[in-house]
């Protein structure tokens, strides 16, 4: 199967892109990937709310699975949920573009008010993610972007902005 490099439009709608699309925006099938590849997303209630090739968006609930004892929502279970919704931007991007790498390389997290309701982490960086993995896979180098997500609790304000650095390379 030939493997379409470039950024063009078409690579986004190519079908394996909307196989995993629809995968993503499927409950039960995001639970089972939950269950195989991250047990704690499954255990802190962690949803993938709506995703495309431009933007994710996931949400953490405030329960006892993911609170601290300060009555807010534990820091890493934000950052799992931060995390996620980058996460699926990049394995959008890398999707039916052959062996590509990817890893997180950055994380820096500023907390600006007090998680103590639904967090939901929205991110919209899916094209910039898509640009560094085609360059990454043209120059058969690696590739690094930073992007943010940022959460907001269920009244809109902000909670916290997460900004991660990934790292992309073709595989051998």
């Amino acid at each position: 199967m030939a493997t379409n490099t470039s950024a063009t439009p078409s690579s986004r709608t190519a079908p394996l892109v909307q196989k995993r699309l629809r995968d993503f925006n499927t409950s039960w099938k995001m639970r089972l990937f939950f269950l195989k590849r991250l047990p704690s997303c499954l255990f802190w209630g962690i949803r993938v709310d709506r995703c495309d090739t431009d933007s994710c968006v996931v949400s953490i609930p405030y329960r006892w699975t993911t609170q601290n004892p300060f009555r807010s929502t534990y820091f890493a279970a934000l950052s799992g949920a931060a995390e996620l919704s980058t996460g699926t931007l990049a394995l959008l991007a890398i999707t039916g573009k052959g062996r590509v790498s990817m890893l997180i390389t950055g994380f820096e997290a500023r907390f600006v008010k007090k998680a103590d309701t639904r967090t939901t982490f929205t991110c919209n960086a899916g094209a910039e993610i898509n640009a560094v993995v085609d360059r990454a896979i043209a120059t058969n180098t690696g590739q690094a972007v930073t992007v943010m997500t940022t959460g907001r609790n269920t009244r809109g304000e902000v909670v916290c902005e997460m900004r991660l650095t990934w790292s992309f390379k073709k595989k051998a």
